[in-house]
């Protein structure tokens, strides 16, 4: 378990470095067109990258932390039984087929983006987009290994 929690951290960390990244990208982006005139295509895309990245690779270290939106009404105020209860139904309930239907329905659109090598449409885009959509799975795997995380975590609590 030390194994996932150290992998997940890790993975939240150095895809958190990106947001600087994208931050400074964009204000390039944005002064290369508005004042010099200029489009950077490869660049806009690079950033829709790391803002995939960012979205999809952060989802499982946010539930790690436990630091995801919820309706707090009725949960901040209870006992940790009561958390550990309600987190284990909500996570079988819509984590788990939300994974297993993200994860199922990915495959296939991955699978034929590296069939074809699928690149960008646009004249100077980036020429990968099928790791872009690799991207994709990862939103899945990291949210079932820190679902699996917290489960056995409370199994012991």
């Amino acid at each position: 378990m030390i194994y996932m929690e150290k992998a997940i951290n890790s993975l939240g960390k150095f895809i958190s470095l990106m947001i600087p990244i994208m931050t400074i990208s964009m204000v390039v982006i944005i002064v290369a067109r508005y004042f010099f005139g200029i489009g950077l295509t490869g660049l806009q895309e690079f950033v829709m990258y790391m803002h995939a990245l960012v979205f999809l690779g952060c989802a499982g270290y946010v539930h790690y932390k436990n630091e995801h939106v919820r309706v707090d009404i009725f949960y901040r105020e209870s006992s940790d039984k009561y958390k550990r209860s309600v987190n284990f139904v909500l996570g079988i309930l819509f984590l788990l087929p939300l994974c297993f239907v993200i994860g199922y329905f990915s495959i296939e659109l991955i699978d034929m983006a590296w069939k074809i090598r699928e690149v960008s449409t646009e004249a100077g885009g980036l020429a990968f987009v099928y790791i872009q959509k690799t991207l994709i799975v990862l939103f899945p795997i990291t949210l079932l290994i820190t679902f699996v995380h917290h489960l056995n975590k409370d199994r012991w609590n």
